[in-house]
């Protein structure tokens, strides 16, 4: 991949960065969500947009970040990035992602939907299974309590994990003797329901795992970056049907081999997906689209633990994907795109 800045940024280049990615292990972070953000502005653009957040922050550095924008008047510094008036008004695009969430439906996807959300990139879910992590989701913290519904998500998590790609089934088998303690302690209702159904596929969870461990390198399950990737190319390509420039901050799990994946995945036959990595100290746009990620990510955290600021969560409404991945009705209520 090339990696260097060139004099002339393509046309229509979109910039893309994340914010809140911590490595595999989604359920141990200090971070609950990840924010994906992409801009559409010319270098110039957005170089007078990092001009103008620094003379509002009073911070003038050769690397601005969303902790500069945070940091400072709050209100009317993220007001006037992300408002009506703003220079990014129209021109970007933010996919959220509640790590918790994604693990559980990444869980029922390999355990009861044949990897089916892993192999589209996200793109194809099962309408039952997404039912079914939301309920989980939703009603699992409370049925088992904190801890145990932690022990849950770790147990999953590391079902998921290919770090060791010859352990096929011990994280199978401690997941099922997680989930055979819930059961026994709280086997009632709907959860219980869910849970029975996972208790019961001891041995497909040990071939799914192997399928999963065998297309790690292609399908990898616990990177949610791709998933919001796939989701940014279908919106700056209109579904897929015109040619789409990527310019994107250093990430190792965006390979050349994962990126044509998913230009034959998601565009249509002719249309092309320019991709290019860069230190993201070289490029403004890059730059914007990480405060934007740090920003949204900032909003919609505060937004799931209940300290959410009801104005600054309407500006950042008007940016974000109604298919992010997302299943906390009260904060997505506030989030949520309304159209």
């Amino acid at each position: 991949m090339q990696t260097a800045h060139p004099t002339i940024a393509p046309d229509r280049e979109i910039a893309c960065d994340e914010s809140g990615w911590e490595g595999a292990n989604l359920v141990a972070g200090s971070s609950e969500v990840i924010a994906y953000a992409s801009v559409r502005l010319s270098v110039d653009a957005a170089t007078e947009c990092l001009r103008e957040l620094g003379g509002r922050t009073g911070h003038l550095k050769r690397e601005y970040k969303a902790s500069h924008v945070l940091r400072a008047d709050r209100r009317s510094t993220v007001t006037s990035l992300l408002g009506p008036a703003g220079p990014i008004h129209g021109n970007a695009f933010v996919h959220l992602t509640e790590k918790a969430y994604f693990v559980v439906g990444r869980l029922l996807d390999l355990v009861l939907g044949q990897s089916a959300d892993v192999a589209s990139a996200g793109v194809d879910a099962d309408r039952r299974l997404t039912g079914l992590a939301t309920t989980l989701s939703r009603e699992g913290p409370e049925a088992f309590g904190r801890d145990r519904w932690q022990a849950f998500l770790v147990a999953s998590n590391a079902v998921l994990r290919a770090w060791k790609p010859r352990n096929v089934r011990e994280p199978v088998d401690a997941f099922v003797d997680v989930v055979e303690t819930l059961t026994a302690r709280d086997g009632g209702g709907r959860v219980g329901a869910i849970l029975d159904e996972l208790r019961r596929e001891r041995s497909v969870a040990y071939a799914a795992r192997a399928q999963l461990l065998e297309h790690r390198v292609l399908q990898p399950a616990l990177e949610p970056l791709i998933p919001a990737l796939a989701r940014t190319i279908l919106h700056w390509s209109r579904g897929g049907g015109i040619d789409v420039s990527i310019v994107h901050d250093e990430q190792s799990a965006l390979t050349e081999r994962r990126i044509r994946r998913l230009e034959r995945q998601l565009l249509r036959p002719g249309r092309r997906l320019r991709f290019r990595q860069v230190d993201s100290r070289t490029d403004p746009r890059v730059q914007v689209a990480d405060v934007v990620a740090g920003v949204a990510r900032r909003l919609a955290a505060d937004e799931l633990r209940g300290r959410g600021d009801a104005e600054l969560g309407e500006l950042l409404r008007a940016y974000i994907d109604p298919a992010s991945r997302w299943c906390d009705e009260r904060s997505w209520s506030r989030l949520g795109p309304t159209r």
